[in-house]
């Protein structure tokens, strides 16, 4: 990243010795890494997975760029970034505002917030919709004003902001200039920005390629062979990794922006078109009773091409992002068990118990209502008889509102849970871990006692479904 965030550089001592020398080693290489990036402007491409239903198009997920020196004075009007500025992601959307582009902060894109310091551990569908919306209603009213009577519009929109709560996202980025960047602004801000979105020839990868290919010129381009012509998000990232591996001077580096921990679904793999064809039971089964050899001709091309999926890996080798730091690699498979082994315990001996907060914590949160505390952070207001317990999300007052600690005990399992989940793609540092684990601990100090008071204020388990008010 561009900016600087400090380098973590602990060890703890729950990690494995082989990890210690690994978070050692990497650490000088990105305390090196840092240096260069305080004078340096980069451009970085996002290959952002699909998510909900996915037809063959739609499970090619979505591209945007990020641009580490170019800030959005407007979504509409770019401008360079002051010192201590993040940069912008810009990209092209389908319905929005009738424009070809438009240009969000890196925060806020991510994660509907403004401060790192907003930014909610546990979310559900109505605190992003909510986060969404508030956000809009600051900052976007220009491109996306409000529906009747001041209400929230439909649209593609939502897709302006807080990306990171439907969808893993795979970055490359590369090194540019400060020249180059203004430029850049002076080209686009001059520009036509008139929508002329088109799935096959005018799309969102389509525009990532362009803005890449601005800085450096025929670095990303389609497939013929894989896509069918169609520029897809997954064949950009290749073309990148491609253009770096033979460019050197360009320093590509790879991180992953894991999907925040909720009860959102969790976002698919990126598909390429023909991959997407194959792999979708709903179009190739048919097409292979129809006629095989084309069936077989499609299996052919996605198992044979490079941009077959044993063939790219976007996760590969991706370092792990978080707003409040460098980046850093992602927990080993031993620490992350042993972690996962840990938590099991904790909620094992608590099942015993059956405390009433954690056997209707989704239920509870699906039922609360979305709310800023004094200080902005972001709380779910959970109505119980004639009491109002604000339960706060975010890191700096998820322990210190007004509700029972047995409330932030289940927002931290539940983010911990989603964290230690295993799979292929990297979810979370070492260092996360660690911080996630603490606050964990600090809901621990007088279980006992929590329990007793949670269990008076709310009663039984069989009264709160009925008594919980939206």
């Amino acid at each position: 990243m561009a900016q600087v965030w400090p380098v973590v550089c602990s060890v703890s001592a729950t990690m494995s010795f082989q990890n210690k020398l690994r978070r050692l080693g990497l650490c000088c290489v990105l305390a090196l890494l840092s240096a260069r990036l305080a004078v340096a402007s980069s451009a970085t491409l996002l290959l952002e997975e699909p998510y909900g239903k996915l037809g063959w198009f739609t499970a090619t997920g979505h591209a945007a760029v990020y641009l580490s020196g170019v800030c959005a004075q407007t979504p509409l009007v770019l401008r360079p970034c002051a010192k201590g500025e993040l940069g912008a992601v810009i990209a092209r959307y389908n319905g929005v505002g009738g424009y070809d582009w438009l240009a969000i902060p890196l925060i806020p894109y991510l994660y509907a917030v403004e401060h790192t310091g907003d930014i909610p551990l546990f979310a559900d569908p109505k605190l992003v919709g909510f986060l969404r919306d508030q956000y809009r209603r600051k900052h976007l009213e220009t491109v996306v004003p409000d529906a009747a009577e001041g209400q929230t519009p439909g649209g593609n929109w939502y897709e302006l902001v807080g990306t990171a709560y439907d969808r893993t996202s795979y970055a490359f980025e590369i090194e540019t200039s400060p020249d180059r960047d203004l430029e850049f602004i002076r080209a686009y801000n001059a520009s036509k920005n008139r929508s002329h979105f088109r799935t096959v020839s005018s799309n969102c990868a389509d525009f990532a390629k362009d803005v890449i290919n601005f800085y450096y010129p025929h670095a990303l381009h389609r497939s013929v062979i894989a896509d069918v012509g169609i520029s897809t998000p997954k064949q950009m990232a290749r073309t990148i990794v491609r253009f770096g591996s033979r460019h050197s001077e360009v320093e590509l580096s790879r991180y992953v922006i894991p999907q925040v921990p909720g009860s959102e679904a969790r976002s698919a793999p990126v598909h390429g078109v023909v991959e997407s064809f194959f792999k979708s039971t709903k179009y190739i089964v048919p097409a292979a009773v129809v006629s095989p050899i084309f069936a077989g001709c499609v299996a052919a091309v996605d198992v044979g091409t490079e941009e077959g999926p044993e063939h790219f890996n976007p996760a590969l080798h991706a370092l792990v992002f978080s707003p409040e730091r460098d980046l850093e690699p992602p927990i080993g498979e031993e620490d992350r068990r042993s972690y996962e082994i840990e938590l099991k315990h904790i909620e094992a001996a608590e099942a015993a118990e059956s405390t009433l907060v954690g056997k209707n914590f989704l239920h509870m949160m699906e039922s609360a209502v979305p709310s800023f505390d004094s200080s902005g952070l972001p709380v779910l207001r959970v109505q119980v008889e004639d009491e109002t317990a604000n339960v706060g999300l975010a890191e700096g007052n998820i322990l210190t509102t007004n509700s029972p600690n047995q409330f932030a005990h289940e927002v931290l399992k539940a983010r911990l849970r989603e964290e230690l989940r295993h799979g292929n793609r990297p979810r979370i540092s070492e260092s996360d871990i660690e911080r996630d684990w603490a606050l964990l601990q600090k809901t621990l100090d007088h279980p006992q006692e929590q329990v007793a008071r949670s269990g008076r204020a709310l009663q039984t388990g069989s009264q709160i479904s009925d008594r919980i008010q939206p």
